[in-house]
């Protein structure tokens, strides 16, 4: 399919990003086509991530900022390419553009997440105003840059930002405020060639809730089906979400994200498409137990 955040789309701004850096772009791969396209271009030592959304511009501008900062504290996180003034923009569209790190073994597993995420809430607020954890306003400025979304779904996803909002705002008000991840799994771990484990994807980071980092693996494991993920998780780290009061709200809120994530991209892949009406379906006839597939596996 056609669209304005399609795989050609992306493909044709990596290119011209890369022409801008001068490096070869004949061993580029795509990574990943999500909320962002993620190319590699191993030969240059070079990752190109482009917003495939232009509501979300700032995000970009954030996600930089977070990286200088991790940098300076000698964060276990992913560093941006040296000399590339960031972030980069090509048309309408807003990249980033990092150091690759070859893939290294052994996988990153749970464990390794919840190490890496006690060290990151550890970190405290950077010195730079950063946003409070806005599940809402993430997923409003989706719906306002949505691509092929009806009017009759539009108004429902509206209409659950419309109620959660105040549930939100409560929690944010009376919980334990940390530095948060915002996309807490596996997923965005990488191992370096000493071992060592880096986060990466800074998109949704914030403060917020803490435990806001735990629920996307309890989340995913009902949602994708993959048993003994959160209990790893929390052994890990210490603390079973599912137990915390507000473990309704959390779920709520991440599965609003995993719905509403996908709205600027309906155009752009009949198979996002299609999952997206499945998921849909399953809040509005309360299906707790529906399992989805990943939208990673479908592009």
């Amino acid at each position: 399919m056609s669209g304005r955040f399609s795989e050609e789309a992306m493909t044709r701004a990596m290119r011209e990003i890369a022409g801008g850096l001068e490096v070869p772009t004949e061993d580029a791969r795509l990574l990943r086509l999500t909320n962002n396209a993620v190319f590699a271009l191993p030969e240059s030592g070079l990752v190109i991530r482009i917003a495939r959304t232009h509501r979300l511009r700032d995000r970009v501008t954030k996600v930089v900022q977070l990286a200088r900062s991790f940098a300076e504290l000698d964060a276990p996180t992913i560093r941006l390419a040296p000399g590339v003034a960031q972030p980069v923009v090509v048309g309408d569209l807003v990249a980033s553009v990092w150091v690759y790190v070859p893939p290294t073994g052994p996988t990153p597993t749970m464990n390794d997440l919840g190490s890496a995420l006690r060290r990151f809430h550890a970190l405290g607020p950077p010195s730079f105003p950063l946003a409070t954890w806005d599940p809402i306003g993430d997923a409003r400025r989706r719906l306002a840059d949505a691509d092929g979304l009806s009017a009759d779904d539009h108004d429902y996803l509206a209409a659950w930002c419309d109620r959660l909002e105040l549930q939100v705002a409560d929690l944010n008000q009376r919980g334990e405020q940390s530095l948060v991840h915002g996309d807490a799994h596996v997923g965005n771990l990488l191992r370096d060639a000493s071992r060592g484990i880096l986060l990466c994807d800074f998109d949704a980071t914030c403060l917020g809730p803490w435990q806001v980092d735990l629920a996307a693996v309890a989340v995913g494991e009902v949602r994708f089906g993959k048993t003994g993920a959160h209990r790893a998780l929390a052994e890990a780290y210490g603390y079973d979400v599912t137990s915390d009061r507000d473990w309704p709200l959390l779920r709520e809120a991440r599965e609003l994200k995993m719905i509403a994530a996908a709205t600027p991209l309906l155009a752009s892949s009949t198979r996002v498409s299609a999952e997206f009406a499945r998921r849909l379906r399953s809040i509005r006839y309360d299906n707790p137990t529906k399992v989805w597939k990943p939208f990673a596996d479908l592009t």
